[in-house]
């Protein structure tokens, strides 16, 4: 999702990479859950998400769909976000006590929190949100460790992979401001990417490199 937003004014100015110390570790949240709670639409999953999902919980895509996430238009393309529930707006994987009953495999947007990307023409960078975490007084921490992700520089290709595809089609959405296009451009990204299952035997970066190339036509 865009933020038409200058990163400067809600960060500390400055640019890091995977092994820059950031301020970020909020020793474990110890018993907060503020970001995990009143977030609307915001946690846009990617495809890697809904893979690490449908694996660990052993279900379908179908099956979270039809309780934990819910299809939105982001920037012209309909993508899964979760879903925030209940008078509180929480998360649904949050258990009783506000811990994430799925913090091994959780999404990309979570485990980056409270850090963002600012997108160049070929890659990207992190930055802090400064105001966007409650936790007080939080420790420096590799970029890389906080990100929590194997194999993490195969994550950011896929990551930037992701996002200059679906860049490529808003521009083509764009130009095309026909509403059947749209709708076929969404749900041919829809079945490519999230619909069809991942064989949970093979390598999720290969079987995505062979889908996305599939889908240059668009």
């Amino acid at each position: 999702m865009k933020r038409e937003i200058d990163w400067k004014e809600i960060s500390d100015g400055k640019l890091y990479g995977l092994n820059d110390m950031v301020k970020a570790d909020c020793g474990d949240c110890e018993g907060c859950w503020a970001c995990c709670q009143g977030m609307g639409q915001s946690v846009i999953l990617d495809p890697l998400d809904c893979f690490r999902l449908t694996e660990n919980l052993k279900c379908t895509m179908e099956a979270l769909l039809a309780h934990k996430l819910e299809l939105n238009v982001v920037d012209g393309i309909v993508l899964p976000n979760l879903i925030m529930g209940g008078k509180e707006e929480r998360c649904g994987f949050l258990d009783h006590e506000g811990r994430c009953g799925i913090h091994s495999f959780r999404p990309g947007v979570c485990r980056l929190f409270p850090l963002g990307r600012i997108y160049g023409d070929h890659g990207f960078q992190y930055f802090l949100q400064v105001n966007e975490c409650r936790k007080e007084n939080r420790t420096k921490v590799k970029v890389y460790k906080w990100l929590d992700t194997p194999e993490v520089k195969r994550y950011e290709k896929y990551v930037s992979d992701w996002h200059f595809f679906l860049k490529r089609l808003e521009g083509k959405l764009e130009e095309n401001r026909d509403q059947a296009y749209a709708n076929k451009v969404s749900m041919y990204v829809l079945k490519q990417f999230y619909l069809t299952p991942y064989d949970g035997e093979q390598d999720f970066y290969d079987q995505f490199g062979k889908r996305l190339e599939a889908s240059s036509f668009l």
